[in-house]
C-alpha cells in the first residue's frame, strides 16, 4: 500500500520560513511529477508548485514565485517545499500529491497526503 505523509507545518510569524516534507512509502516502482497544493478555509484547493521526476522542471503559482522552492530527493521518495517570506495569506492546509506506480498493480494512481496545517500570524 502506497501512502504520502506530510510534515513540517506549524505556526510562524509573517516574514518567517517553514520547510514542508512529504514522504512516499510502500510498494513503489516509480513516482512521476510531484505537486504541492493548499486549501485555505472556505476556498477551493489551489495548486502551488510542481516538480518533474528529474527535478529539472519546476513550476509555481504566481503568488509564491520567488518565495517558495520545491525540491525532491528521489532516493528518499520525498518532496520538499521551502517557504520563505511567509504572508498571512499563505495560511492553509498544505497537501502533496503524486502519480505513483504501485509494484502490486504496475499502474499509476494518484495519491494524496493527509495535509499539514500552515498558519502565518503575528
Amino acid at each position: 500500500q502506497v501512502q504520502l505523509v506530510e510534515s513540517g507545518g506549524g505556526l510562524v510569524q509573517p516574514g518567517g520560513s517553514l520547510r514542508l516534507s512529504c514522504a512516499a512509502s510502500g510498494s513503489i516502482v516509480s513516482i512521476n511529477t510531484m505537486y504541492w497544493y493548499r486549501q485555505a478555509p472556505g476556498k477551493p484547493r489551489e495548486w502551488v508548485a510542481s516538480i518533474t521526476p528529474s527535478g529539472t522542471d519546476r513550476n509555481y503559482v504566481n503568488s509564491v514565485k520567488g518565495r517558495f522552492t520545491i525540491s525532491r530527493d528521489n532516493a528518499k521518495n520525498t518532496v520538499y517545499l521551502q517557504m520563505n517570506s511567509l504572508k498571512p495569506e499563505d495560511t492553509a492546509v498544505y497537501y502533496c500529491n503524486a502519480m505513483i506506480v504501485d509494484r502490486t498493480t504496475l499502474r499509476a494512481s494518484a495519491y494524496w497526503g493527509q495535509g499539514t496545517q500552515v498558519t502565518v500570524s503575528s
